[in-house]
């Protein structure tokens, strides 16, 4: 029985990333050192205020999710964002040390330079090569889309550095039209990929389309749009692209600062909508509203109402950013129940497979009550946790799932588990009634061709030679007719009587299989008139019957048939004058015995089609059949049918 196991992180592979996670943390201490140095020197705030402040957002945020990626995997994305993350921190510090230095006397260049220009770089890949390579497979990106990225941001980089102000602006207009292409890149991508791929390729397009539009502002002449829309942009974009980087690259595998993730999310999606709300509201109501004032203040209250309905719109959203399938197993389950009408061979594995990719597993496997793995989905390098799994209310198997190396399964993941285990319990069930209903059909197929191999015998060893044996007297008969009539009727009542004996036996064969009786009075006036029928041949039946009247049709055929052919049997090969015939209710079943006084089975003797039919009927319902020889001679037949299988059938 597998143990529950929680996999710590590989040791030794965060040893090997130290250097990226240092990058990124290099990087955040350069931004609160800026931001140290600015505060310090107590300025007057203004727009480069606001343009520190994004330059110490992106080292802090970025140098943080730089630093939780490369410590999880090793994937380029993490490099470019501690690179963006170290621009913005240079940048940082540098513009902190330029208002310190001018505010203490003393002279800021040539570090204080790098305030227009640090930043250049990193911040123009965010948006121009880094959502290109935002993907499992880096390898997988068009070559040409991060190519063009880069080299727009170094052109523009290079153009800052040497203070060519127009042929920055244009680099810098041809970095907001890639950052478009960028982002409807992203957006086409996540309207193709599967489900599980597509988790906040969303989110990325949006952050992609938010930083691009950010710098719009500084292509405009002074005075067309406020100067702080650009930093205040930036800033909001750091609370959408990060995240989606995360998702995208880490598969909801937070280490626990989901809830932060989610919330810092909601806060920048609800910020931006807001802020759209305002701006769009004032404008259109400005050249409608008379009086000064009026259009800002309609514009808030709009905002105000929005601020409810738009967070209801956006938490469900963020929570599956930032939680994938585990923050809302329901759509799982519900997709997985769609697949419950297929019931074919392949739905167990459609099943493990569809949990594995929702919840971001290693491996995923579905084990059935005997131990046999019946279906699994992915290679498991741990020691699987084992999850009992239940449905019609009893156990029907262990679902078995590993985490992906250096991850653990938390508590929502478990919760999530416990929820899509039931589907998974539900295919298991769905499988095995499949299983027990072919193995059904196949024993009905072979109790309908044994009972075919009875009649079969019945005409050709008992009736055909008779009936041959008939023709062979009627033709005497013609043969005397002429010569010794008085002969000739002698041998037609001879006839007579053999053929009334012969359609004797044809209503035996045909009561043996079912005989009107037992549809129309039930199971004990059945077997009395069976015990009435062997009397007449001389064969002596005791009975011993206590039959309860409402009895399954499926119980009372078997136990006849059974009882009919052990009868028939004991007639004809035990050499004894009669036998003993018990049936009754036994606990949760019909118990049926046949004993007889004869020579009993020689040792070794193989089961004729009577012996295989009477097993076959015992074993459709689920009963079981019994054949011993005691001391002393004799043969007993004994079977118990179940009850309740029956009764379910019958219903």
């Amino acid at each position: 029985m597998p143990r529950t196991v929680a996999v710590r992180p590989d040791l030794g592979r965060l040893a090997s990333e130290v250097p990226g996670v240092a990058l990124g943390g290099a990087a955040a201490l350069l931004g609160v050192a800026g931001t140290a140095m600015f505060v310090a020197a107590r300025p007057v705030l203004g727009e480069d205020a606001l343009f520190l402040v994004v330059d110490a957002t992106v080292a802090l945020v970025y140098g943080l999710t730089s630093a939780l990626v490369l410590s999880r995997r090793r994937h380029v994305v993490g490099y470019l964002l501690a690179v963006a993350a170290l621009g913005g921190g240079l940048s940082a510090a540098a513009g902190g040390w330029r208002v310190l230095a001018t505010a203490r006397g003393l002279s800021p260049e040539p570090f204080a330079s790098a305030f227009s220009w640090a930043w250049v770089p990193g911040t123009l890949g965010l948006f121009l090569v880094v959502p290109w390579l935002v993907r499992q497979r880096p390898a997988d990106a068009p070559w040409w889309g991060p190519t063009v990225g880069a080299t727009i941001a170094v052109t523009t980089a290079v153009l800052s550095v040497g203070l060519h102000y127009t042929a920055f602006s244009v680099s810098l207009g041809a970095a907001v039209v890639w950052g478009l292409v960028t982002a409807a890149g992203v957006e086409r991508r996540r309207r193709r990929a599967p489900a599980p791929d597509a988790v906040g390729l969303g989110w990325l397009a949006l952050g992609t389309l938010v930083l691009a539009v950010s710098f719009v502002p500084l292509l405009l002449p002074l005075g067309w749009v406020p100067l702080w829309l650009t930093p205040a942009l930036h800033l909001v974009s750091q609370a959408l692209f990060p995240a989606a980087v995360l998702a995208v690259v880490l598969r909801q595998r937070l280490w626990g600062i989901e809830v932060a993730v989610s919330r810092t999310v909601l806060a920048g999606a609800l910020t931006v909508g807001l802020s759209a709300t305002y701006l769009l509201a004032t404008v259109l109501l400005s050249g409608v509203v008379p009086g000064e004032g009026w259009a800002q203040t309609l514009a808030a209250a709009a905002v105000v109402v929005a601020v409810q309905p738009s967070r209801l719109w956006l938490e469900p959203r963020v929570h599956r950013l930032v939680y994938g399938a585990a923050g809302d197993p329901s759509r799982v389950a519900a997709r997985m129940g769609g697949e419950l009408g297929r019931a074919d061979g392949r739905l167990l594995d459609s099943l493990v497979e569809s949990v594995r990719t929702a919840l971001r597993l290693e491996s995923v496997a579905a084990r059935g009550e005997d131990g046999t793995v019946l279906a699994t989905a992915g290679t498991a390098t741990a020691e699987p946790t084992a999850l009992p799994l239940a449905a019609a209310g009893g156990p029907v198997g262990t679902l078995l799932v590993t985490a992906r190396p250096g991850e653990v399964l938390d508590g929502r993941t478990r919760r999530a588990l416990d929820e899509l285990s039931a589907v998974v319990a539900a295919g298991l069930l769905l499988r095995r009634t499949a299983d027990e209903l072919a193995r059904t059909r196949e024993r009905l197929t072979r109790a309908r061709l044994q009972e075919r191999q009875v009649i079969r015998r019945e005409l050709h060893d008992g009736l055909g030679p008779s009936l041959a044996g008939l023709r062979l007297g009627l033709s005497g008969v013609a043969n005397l007719v002429g010569a010794d009539p008085e002969a000739a009727r002698t041998m037609l009542a001879a006839l007579q009587e053999e053929l009334d004996r012969r359609v004797e036996d044809v209503r035996v064969v045909a009561r043996t299989l079912l005989p009107p009786v037992l549809e129309e009075l039930g199971l004990e006036p059945a077997l009395r008139e069976l015990v009435t029928r062997h009397a007449e041949s001389g064969f002596t039946v005791r009975l011993h019957a206590d039959v309860p009247g409402a009895l399954p049709a499926p119980v009372a055929a078997a136990a006849y048939g059974i009882a009919a052919e052990a009868v028939l049997n004991a007639a004809r090969h035990s050499g004894a004058g009669g036998c003993d015939v018990e049936v009754g209710v036994d606990g949760a079943g019909l118990r049926v015995v046949c004993r007889d006084g004869g020579g009993g089975r020689s040792p070794g003797a193989p089961a004729g089609v009577g012996t295989h039919a009477m097993r076959e009927r015992a074993e459709e319902l689920g009963g079981s059949l019994r054949i011993d020889g005691p001391p002393g001679g004799g043969t007993v037949v004994e079977a118990l049918l179940p009850l309740a299988p029956a009764l379910e059938e019958s219903r």
